[in-house]
């Protein structure tokens, strides 16, 4: 997806997510007692659907970018600029929680999701904490690199006097409108 170098490849905890998105559905099928029949054939789609969709899935941080690849049938690339990332906000529900997984929600500055939804979910890696660390500390390398860059950014004696010049041309223009206007 970019050309930036990979920092670190997240890794997914395949059992855990495999249990997770059986007993969700499972669950809010069985609530739902008049729907507790099609309980069987959300088993037999998630067994047929996860394994590839876990092949698909993938989450690479790198220099200045947070990637992540998903999707069986509809397929998603999200590649997010980490100066723009603005909160890595962790999630465990009852169920995650009993299976020892966590997940965290990318959001951004300037997003365009809808109120309370965030960019990018990622549910299973191994060591999310670590990972949201790692990602928010790169990120901060970043923004400190980009305010640096812009400090060492600073105007030429040649660029000052040409400022310098636009500025005086526009005094005398704002000189003669205003005479003008008398």
């Amino acid at each position: 997806m970019s050309d930036h170098p990979v920092l670190l490849e997240a890794q997914f905890q395949r059992n855990a997510i495999k249990t997770y998105w059986f007993l969700q559905p499972t669950i809010v099928l069985a609530c739902m007692v008049v729907t507790i029949p099609l309980i069987p054939i959300a088993w037999l789609i998630s067994a047929l659907l996860i394994d590839k969709y876990l092949d698909r899935l993938s989450c690479t941080l790198t220099e200045r970018t947070l990637e992540v690849k998903k999707g069986v049938l509809v397929r998603t690339e999200s590649t997010v600029p980490l100066d723009k990332v603005t909160d890595l906000q962790m999630v465990q529900g009852p169920i995650m929680r009993m299976l020892g997984l966590q997940g965290f929600r990318v959001e951004t500055a300037g997003q365009t999701t809808t109120q309370g939804m965030a960019l990018l979910n990622i549910v299973g890696i191994t060591d999310t904490a670590a990972f949201r660390k790692a990602v928010l500390l790169q990120r901060d390398r970043l923004s400190e690199n980009l305010r640096g860059a812009r400090v060492e950014a600073a105007p030429t004696l040649e660029q000052d006097r040409t400022l310098g010049d636009i500025r005086d041309t526009l005094l005398r223009i704002e000189q003669q409108l205003a005479s003008r206007g008398r």
